[in-house]
């Protein structure tokens, strides 16, 4: 073979192999980038100071070159704490990946100022606001959102306050005669009958009606309950 033509072939292969190996990979760069962009849209309402950490992609992934990413929040995943986000390839590659991300939220915090024993309902002196991370969701920031409620079990002093740990004010008691209502397109029905469990707004209560029949319904602000369709 003549230097001229391996000369050639050389510069042929060059330039069928240079281009696709340039072209044919994704960034990881613009991955971790949209999946930042998102979480960073997701908590532009967020109370407090925000910080988010997305975690690098292993360099040894291969993924190929997309030309429309798309983040999203995986099914179970929260906007808080150590979470993932996903970023997946609109077109025209179809692959998706999960990035580890770290969200931290900073801000006031609903704290326990005494021990507080179960059945206490809440008043301004049994709590402050301290300055914490909101490390998941449920955590209570505002005194609107704890006083007048009742404590479901005991809990220690400078133990944040969360959604779960709280009853809302018992509106139907046990052995109460209760209405019931029941909503349709254009009609409303109503009976009464008797709780057959305490429960606070928005909680499920069980009322026996005057035919024996047992019914669920949820606990509405006027005392009453209505079923749910």
């Amino acid at each position: 073979m003549s230097k001229q033509l391996a000369s050639l072939f050389l510069l042929i292969g060059c330039l069928w192999g240079g281009p696709v190996l340039a072209t044919s990979q994704q960034s990881h760069a613009a991955i971790s980038a949209a999946a930042l962009a998102f979480a960073q849209a997701q908590n532009k309402n967020q109370s407090g100071e925000v910080h988010i950490k997305v975690t690098d992609i292993d360099r040894r992934l291969k993924l190929a070159a997309c030309d429309k990413l798309q983040a999203f929040l995986p099914a179970g995943a929260k906007l808080i704490g150590k979470t993932s986000i996903g970023v997946r390839c609109v077109s025209p590659a179809d692959w998706s990946v999960f990035l580890q991300t770290d969200i931290k939220v900073t801000l006031n915090l609903l704290v326990a100022s005494r021990p507080l024993t179960q059945g206490t309902i809440l008043g301004p002196a049994d709590f402050h606001l301290q300055l914490g991370e909101l490390s998941r969701s449920g955590i209570l920031t505002s005194p609107e959102q704890a006083i007048g409620k009742s404590l479901k079990f005991s809990i220690g002093a400078g133990q944040v306050l969360r959604q779960d740990m709280l009853r809302a004010p018992l509106l139907i008691r046990q052995g109460q005669t209760v209405t019931l209502r029941a909503r349709g397109k254009g009609f409303v029905v109503s009976q009464e009958g008797i709780a057959m469990n305490n429960a606070g707004e928005g909680e499920i209560v069980r009322i026996r009606t005057t035919s024996s029949q047992v019914v669920t319904g949820r606990t509405m602000a006027d005392g009453s309950a209505e079923v749910q369709p």
